[in-house]
C-alpha cells in the first residue's frame, strides 16, 4: 500500500499550467528523485506531496497517521535556541518514548505477566526501531561532527550563515526520521565528505525519501526511482541517474522509430488526399481529421527527439572528452604562497603554475580555503607570504553573489548595454533571444528585470553573460549551485568548448569528473595536493586509505592491550551449522548471480531482447539481482572473516 497517492492531480498558477492530470505514489522504502528543468514543477509536486500546497484538481490520499517532513530552503528556528537545542527541538517524542521504554522494562522485571505493559513495550519497541532512536545522544554527536556543527553547538543558531542553518535543519530531520522525508537540493552547502555521510546514513537507516537534486552521483547512489517532470506531465524511470539515461536513450530510439513510421503513414495519407477522394463525404471526414493530426504530430515530434538527443549527447561527452592540450602561455606563477585569516592557516607553502589550457578544479572540505585561493588569484586578497605572478590576461569571474549583475536592468539591457539586439559569444554572433534560448530562457523573459528572477535564473543569466566576454581564463566559484541538471549540461558543454583556461571551485563530483583535468585538493591543514586523477577516483582512494589507517590503529591498540594485560584463553568457537552450509553453497550462488547480471546486461544491449521483454522489466530485474549479489557477497565475507578469526584463536 502506498504511503501517499496523488490521483489525477492538476495545479495551475494563474494562466500557467504546471501539472496536468498527473498520478503519483510513494511506497514505503522508496527513494524517489524528481528531475526536470527549473520551473517545470518539481518543487510544486513536492509541496503537494507534503500537503502544504493545495491542488486545483484531483485527490491526495495519505495513509493515516504517517509523518511527512520537508527540509525548508529557509529554515525557521526558535530565536533563543543554540545549535544543539535547534537540532534536538523535534526529538522530544523520541526521548519520551525511550524514557518510558526504560521505565516499563524495570516494571516488567517485577511484573512479568502484565499484559498492558507488554503491549505498550511492544508498541514502543516498534516506534523506536522505526526511528532508530535507541542511542539518540550518540547519533546527535555523530551528525554534528560530520556536518561540521560541533564547534557551534552552544552558539545561537541565528548567528550561523544560511548554509550552516540548512545543515542544522537537515541534521534535525535525519535524526527524527519521519515516515517520508522530503529534501529539496539537500547537497547544497555540503562538501563531498558531508554528502558521503548523508548517502551512508540514508541507505543504512532505510529512509523513505522524495528529493530534488542536481548532484548526479548522489542521485545514482540514492535513488530507486527517477520521476521526470516535463510539459506538465510525469515520466517514470527505474533506478538512479545512469539507468535513467539508458532508459531515456531507449525512449529516444523508440520515438525516432515511431516518427519514421508516422512519416510513412503521412506520405500514404497525403497521396490518398491528392488522388481527389471526396473527403467531404461523411464516411471520410474522420480519416481527413486523422491526416491533419498526423501532420501536426510530425511537426512536434522532431523537436522533442532533438531535445532529448542533445541532452544525451552532452552526457556522452563525459566519456569521450579529448585529453590533448597545447600548453604554451603561462597565466599564473604561484611561489611559496601562504595565506592566514585571523588565527586560521588556510594555505601553507603552495607553489604551482597555471597554464593556458589548464582546467583545474579546487576541491576539499568547507572552510578549508578554496574560495580564498580564488580571491588571491584575482588580486583581491594579499598573500601572507609568497608571491603570485600574473601574465597579461583577461579574467571572467563567476561568484556565488553574482556581482556582475545589475538588478535594475532587464535581460536585453544586460546583454546589449550599448543598444541593439545582437550578442557575440565565443566568436559567434547571435540574436540575444537566440543566445538566451540556449540557456533555457523563453522570449517573455527578455523584458524582465534581473532583480525579479529567482536565484537559479540569476545564475543562468550570470553564466550566459560570462560566455559573452572575451577572456583568457574563467574563474568559477560554485557555478552549479541553484542550477537544474539541463542547465548544468549546457554549462559543461560551454566549458568543454572554451578555448582558454578554467579554474573552478565545486563540490559536485560528477561535474568535476566531467570537466576537470587537474585537481588542487585542500587537505584542511593548509596543505594543497595536486592530482590528475578523476575526483571520484581520488575520493575512493582516500576512503580506502582511511580504512587501512583505522585498521592499523585498531591492530596497534590490540597489540598494546595484549602486552599490558593477561587475557584468559578464549573459549572454543566454531561456525554454526547454517554458516557451514552457507560457506559451502554461497560461492556457487554468487557465480550464478554474476552470470545472471552479465546476461541481463547483454539483454539490455540487444534491441531484439529488450523489445520482447521490456527495457524497464530488464532494468528492474538487473537492480534486484545486483542487490542480491551484494547481499550474498557480504554474507560470504562475514563468514570467512569469522572462520579466519576461529583459526587464529586455535593457533594462538
Amino acid at each position: 500500500m502506498a504511503l501517499v497517492d496523488l490521483l489525477n492531480v492538476s495545479k495551475h498558477y494563474e494562466a500557467q499550467k504546471i501539472l496536468e492530470h498527473i498520478n503519483f505514489h510513494i511506497d514505503e522504502g522508496e527513494r524517489i528523485v524528481i528531475v526536470g528543468k527549473n520551473g517545470s514543477g518539481k518543487s510544486t509536486l513536492m509541496k503537494i506531496v507534503h500537503g502544504s500546497l493545495e491542488t486545483d484538481e484531483g485527490e491526495r490520499i495519505n495513509r493515516q497517521g504517517i509523518e511527512i517532513k520537508m527540509l525548508s530552503q529557509v529554515p525557521q528556528f526558535d530565536p533563543s535556541h543554540s545549535v544543539r537545542e535547534a537540532i534536538e527541538a523535534g526529538l522530544g517524542e523520541l526521548r519520551t518514548a525511550k524514557v518510558r521504554f526504560d521505565e516499563i522494562s524495570v516494571l516488567l522485571a517485577q511484573h512479568v505477566d502484565n499484559e498492558m505493559l507488554l503491549h505498550e513495550q511492544s508498541r514502543l519497541t516498534t516506534f523506536l526501531d522505526h526511528h532508530n532512536a535507541w542511542n539518540l545522544d550518540d547519533k546527535i554527536e555523530r551528525v554534528m561532527h560530520h556536518f561540521m556543527l560541533k564547534a557551534y553547538e552552544h552558539k545561537n543558531v541565528h548567528l550561523l550563515s544560511g548554509g550552516e542553518q540548512r545543515r542544522v535543519a537537515l541534521a534535525s530531520l535525519l535524526l527524527l526520521k519521519p515516515d517520508i522525508l522530503l529534501l529539496d537540493e539537500p547537497t547544497n552547502h555540503l562538501d563531498v565528505y558531508m554528502v558521503e555521510f548523508l548517502e551512508e546514513l540514508i541507505l543504512k537507516e532505510k529512509f523513505t525519501l522524495l528529493f530534488i537534486s542536481h548532484d548526479r552521483y548522489f542521485i545514482d547512489q540514492i535513488a530507486t526511482k527517477t520521476i521526470e517532470v516535463e510539459e506538465c506531465s510525469l515520466r517514470e524511470f527505474n533506478g538512479g541517474y545512469s539507468i535513467y539515461l539508458e532508459q531515456k536513450q531507449e525512449l529516444l530510439r523508440t520515438m525516432a522509430q515511431q516518427h519514421d513510421n508516422l512519416l510513412k503513414l503521412l506520405k500514404t495519407e497525403n497521396e490518398w488526399l491528392r488522388r481527389g477522394v471526396k473527403a467531404r463525404l461523411k464516411r471520410n471526414e474522420g480519416r481527413k481529421q486523422r491526416v491533419l493530426q498526423l501532420r501536426e504530430d510530425a511537426k512536434n515530434n522532431p523537436s522533442k527527439i532533438r531535445k532529448m538527443k542533445l541532452e544525451l549527447e552532452r552526457e556522452a561527452k563525459h566519456f569521450n572528452r579529448s585529453e590533448g592540450m597545447n600548453r604554451q602561455k603561462m597565466l599564473f606563477d604561484v611561489e611559496h604562497l601562504n595565506l592566514t585569516l585571523g588565527d586560521k592557516v588556510l594555505i601553507t607553502d603552495f607553489s604551482t603554475r597555471i597554464l593556458q589550457k589548464d582546467v583545474i578544479a579546487i576541491v576539499g572540505p568547507n572552510g578549508s580555503g578554496k574560495s580564498t585561493l580564488l580571491k588571491a588569484l584575482l588580486g583581491r586578497l594579499k598573500p601572507t607570504r609568497g608571491i603570485i605572478k600574473m601574465g597579461e590576461l583577461a579574467i571572467g569571474y563567476f561568484d556565488q553573489h553574482r556581482e556582475m549583475l545589475d538588478d535594475n536592468l532587464n535581460l536585453i539591457e544586460t546583454f546589449c548595454p550599448h543598444g541593439g539586439d545582437r550578442v557575440d559569444a565565443q566568436g559567434q554572433d547571435y540574436h540575444v533571444y537566440g543566445y538566451l534560448k540556449n540557456f533555457l530562457f523563453p522570449r517573455e523573459f527578455l523584458d524582465k528585470k534581473v532583480g525579479v528572477l529567482s536565484g537559479g535564473e540569476k545564475n543562468r543569466v550570470a553564466l550566459a553573460l560570462l560566455f559573452t566576454k572575451k577572456v583568457d581564463i574563467l574563474i568559477l566559484d560554485e557555478p552549479t549551485n541553484d542550477l537544474d541538471i539541463p542547465t548544468i549540461n549546457i554549462l559543461e558543454e560551454k566549458l568543454q568548448n572554451f578555448t582558454g583556461a578554467v579554474i573552478l571551485v565545486s563540490h559536485d563530483r560528477y561535474f568535476v569528473d566531467k570537466i576537470a583535468k587537474k585537481l588542487f585538493i585542500f587537505k584542511g591543514d593548509g596543505t594543497i595536493q595536486e592530482s590528475y586523477k578523476p575526483y571520484s577516483e581520488y575520493l575512493e582512494d582516500e576512503k580506502e586509505l582511511h580504512e587501512v589507517e583505522a585498521m592499523e590503529a585498531e591492530f596497534a591498540h590490540a597489540q598494546t592491550a595484549t602486552a599490558s594485560v593477561i587475557i584468559d584463553k578464549p573459549k572454543a568457537v566454531k561456525l554454526t551449522f547454517n554458516e557451514q552450509k552457507a560457506l559451502a553453497t554461497l560461492p556457487d550462488e554468487i557465480d550464478a548471480l554474476e552470470k545472471k547480471i552479465d546476461d541481463l546486461n547483454t539483454s539490455l544491449a540487444d534491441p531484439k531482447k529488450y523489445e520482447k521483454i521490456g527495457i524497464s522489466v530488464l532494468a528492474d530485474e538487473l537492480e534486484k539481482t545486483k542487490a542480491l549479489y551484494e547481499e550474498k557477497v557480504d554474507e560470504l565475507l562475514t563468514i570467512e572473516e569469522k572462520q579466519e578469526h576461529i583459526e587464529s584463536l586455535k593457533n594462538s
